[in-house]
């Protein structure tokens, strides 16, 4: 068994709490869906949420899928100049006998810039 970390990142439409936990709650369950993930396996979740994005913790969105007994934070990501606004990152760690290369990495919406090499049509 390994800790693998499963790399992830979405666009929020505004700076609403329903906002930022809807893309937050969809970036989450597609890291689940592609990876087969269950919550008991996952080790912790980092979050991260560029400053235009403050209304509401994205872990928050974790919490109410039911990952309460999984160690989760948010931090404010840096203010980079071009950087991709509203966007919600995420670093996964998950308890997994799979190798590195069979990780899927999730990235959506405006997002999908960040990493076009992971961010093929099956993902």
């Amino acid at each position: 068994m390994h800790v693998r970390g499963i790399r992830g990142a979405t666009t929020v439409e505004a700076n609403t709490p329903a906002a930022i936990l809807e893309a937050t709650q969809e970036l989450l369950g597609e890291i689940v869906r592609a990876n087969g993930v269950e919550p008991d396996e996952v080790a912790a979740v980092f979050f991260a949420a560029t400053p235009d994005l403050d209304a509401v913790y994205p872990a928050e969105g974790a919490r109410r899928m039911g990952w309460v007994a999984v160690p989760l934070l948010s931090v404010a990501d840096l203010d980079v100049p071009g950087a991709v606004d509203r966007c919600v990152r995420v670093l996964l760690l998950w308890n997994t006998a799979r190798a590195q290369d069979e990780i899927v990495h999730v990235y959506l919406r405006g997002a999908r810039s960040l990493r076009p090499d992971l961010s093929g049509p099956g993902v």
